[in-house]
């Protein structure tokens, strides 16, 4: 029997958060055909925000960790939206990632990489996916990155 997503997740010492209510006047996730379009996922674990501006006070791998965070919370919603059931979960179309930067800070990609890896690592070749990578002057509340997602599900 195929293991399944949450099975490689609590291998890999991953617990998907319940998904966060939206914090503006837009809606979480929605669903076009077989597609999945998840809103941008803050760096919040555990109800903290992981705050900070690469290139001033964090390094590449603290931005790399809080992209992390961002691609499970993306996963988090992909559950919701899929009823509960991640197994539904059929590809990873593409990631947007957002990185509070310095001017001078180029590192983007690299920073990125955090969540793309995750995928990578939780979903083998599903998780791997096409991608943008962007510098911000700022975040939602001095958050660290924001990544976007596009998921294909199955029925």
């Amino acid at each position: 029997m195929p293991r399944t997503i949450e099975a490689r997740l609590a291998e890999m010492g991953v617990t998907l958060p319940d998904a966060p209510a939206p914090a503006a006047n837009y809606v979480p996730w929605v669903i076009s055909g077989d597609l999945v379009i998840v809103s941008g996922q803050i760096s919040v674990e555990n109800g903290q925000l992981i705050t900070g501006k690469l290139g001033a006070d964090m390094d590449v791998a603290a931005g790399q960790a809080a992209a992390r965070v961002c691609a499970i919370n993306l996963l988090a919603q992909v559950k919701a939206a899929c009823g509960g059931d991640l197994d539904r979960l059929d590809r990873v179309i593409r990631l947007g990632g957002f990185v509070n930067a310095t001017p001078d800070f180029t590192a983007h990609p690299q920073v990125v990489n955090g969540a793309s890896d995750f995928m990578a690592e939780a979903l083998g070749e599903a998780g791997r996916h096409a991608r943008a990578a962007v510098g911000c002057a700022s975040l939602p509340m001095g958050v660290a990155v924001e990544v976007e997602g596009m998921f294909r599900i199955k029925p």
